[in-house]
């Protein structure tokens, strides 16, 4: 199968899909007056989907890797902060479940696209 656009990704698909789940939680009136939780939660998961769309515009796959391990890296950092908004009470357990659970399968995502981009059969995932 070939990938020619980002949005073919179905990590990216996954990320957008969480980017507006970030939102929708962080408009709770509790997060409101948590301006640097809340823009840092917004940060990092817009950042784990502009990463993908950046790396796959990279010219090789060893660039496309570089950024998708960027995007890994915020998916961590945002379950990380998830804990901070469950311990401060501005998300439910199912909430943070949710959260926490929906970034871990995107960041397996991103894993296996790292392993398969570094195949070293693997001539390039774009063909333009």
């Amino acid at each position: 199968m070939t990938i020619d656009r980002f949005e073919d990704l179905e990590a990216w698909q996954r990320a957008r899909e969480f980017v507006r789940l970030v939102y929708r939680h962080t408009v709770n009136p509790r997060f409101t007056r948590d301006y640097g939780l809340r823009d840092q939660m917004r940060r990092a998961a817009v950042s784990i989907m502009a990463n993908i769309a950046e790396g796959f515009s990279r010219r090789s796959n060893k660039e496309f890797c570089q950024f998708l391990f960027i995007a890994k890296s915020s998916a961590a950092e945002l379950q990380s902060h998830a804990y901070v908004a469950l311990d401060q009470a501005y998300i439910e357990r199912s909430d943070f479940e949710k959260i926490y659970d929906d970034l871990d399968h995107i960041s397996r995502m991103i894993s296996n696209l790292i392993k398969y981009l570094s195949s070293p059969s693997l001539a390039s995932i774009k063909k333009k």
